[in-house]
């Protein structure tokens, strides 16, 4: 009955399948629903789940940081902190994206999707933030109980439409949040933050579906140009997006969590790296990986079929550990494979056979540009 239970609450999570609600905001390309019979073919799925490598089987590696490791250097960085919950020193400024440091990513703390790991820095030692940048409202993106711990030391909380009356009801101050539309921008401290596109749906409850925007985000400071995806299918708004903003020196796409069940709302392997191709891209960073069990493959899967399509179609890859630094400038010069940290846990008879977690080559109909 508990794991009955369990495979219908995923299928929600990832379907948002609900009473049919008034629908404040939609794609831009697909009309994206979810009826009872998604939600029992997906619920089966997770039901008949029979992986043995869905979470760590040991502690996976990571660098711990302090506040005196974050404020000592200007140079413009990326920390992968979890999931995707990413920090990014940019021009001086700290920019964190979707922080989350529950231990669940799930309405309460004694039961759903369980972390594989600490973050490698408490709300508590973070420095001051410049602003915090929310993509969705989904429960694996906008965590309630770090929000209300990050109000005291946040200058701006930028969000999609509506998704700032969260924030404003957990005791965020509303002059604090700034809430932009697909397209629209504001600049703190000199960093300019643009608000794009994605393909996905939002709510947190069974009635609220796609009541607040969802959105990718664009990142501009005097020397660097980062993209941060959120969750996303593909899309051809990828394209449009490098074409208004491109090139960006380093794109964190969404890699993990990825089923052909659904893969009109969160990409497969080699279509998040054809986002980062349209989106002309120097650096993809992969994130939504190796923090929570959301999906139906090996924890290792989307690392590890991210790297082999990369290495294979000449894009240049960084698949740092948790907390590590990733200098972007050194980054875009460097000549150095990606790290596969991850391959230490993955079985051996896998590590000889890692084919089979995704393609080598991108299909012609993705490398032209998905036209």
């Amino acid at each position: 009955m508990i794991k009955l239970l369990g495979a219908v609450i995923m299928a929600i999570l990832l379907t948002g399948c609900a009473t049919e609600p008034t629908k404040t905001f939609e794609n831009s390309e697909i009309k994206y629903s979810s009826d009872l019979g998604q939600l029992w073919q997906i619920a089966k799925a997770f039901w008949n789940d029979d992986r043995k490598y869905a979470t760590p089987k040991e502690a996976i590696p990571m660098a711990k940081l302090t506040t005196e490791m974050l404020t000592s250097s200007h140079e413009d960085a990326v920390f992968k902190l979890g999931h995707s919950s990413v920090l990014l020193r940019i021009d001086g400024e700290f920019i964190l994206f979707d922080p989350v440091f529950s231990e669940r990513a799930f309405p309460v703390q004694w039961m759903g999707p369980k972390r594989f790991h600490q973050a490698p820095i408490s709300i508590d030692d973070l420095p001051h933030i410049t602003a915090v940048v929310i993509s969705h409202d989904h429960y694996d993106h906008l965590d309630k109980n770090a929000i209300k711990q990050l109000a005291s030391k946040v200058d701006r909380f930028i969000t999609p439409l509506k998704v700032g009356q969260h924030l404003t009801d957990w005791g965020v101050d509303s002059q604090k949040i700034i809430e932009l539309d697909w397209w629209q921008q504001t600049n703190v401290k000199g960093v300019n933050v643009v608000a794009t596109p994605s393909q996905h749906f939002s709510g947190r409850t069974l009635t609220d579906r796609d009541e607040t925007l969802w959105a990718s985000w664009v990142i501009q400071g005097w020397e660097n140009k980062v993209f941060f995806s959120g969750d996303s299918g593909y899309f051809s708004g990828f394209k449009t997006i490098g074409e208004k903003f491109g090139p960006f020196d380093v794109t964190l796409i969404e890699t993990g969590a990825y089923n052909k069940l659904w893969s009109e709302i969160h990409m497969m392997p080699e279509q998040s790296l054809q986002a980062h191709i349209d989106l002309n891209g120097k650096v993809m960073i992969p994130i939504h990986n190796g923090t929570f069990d959301l999906s139906l493959h090996d924890w290792f899967a989307p690392l590890e079929s991210i790297f082999q399509l990369a290495s294979d179609n000449d894009v240049r890859l960084a698949t740092p550990i948790f907390g590590e630094a990733l200098l972007i400038n050194n980054a875009k010069t460097s000549k150095q494979p990606a790290t596969t940290w991850w391959r230490k846990f993955m079985p051996i008879d896998e590590q000889s056979a890692t084919s089979d977690y995704g393609p080598n080559k991108l299909t012609p109909s993705l490398s032209s540009g998905g036209e």
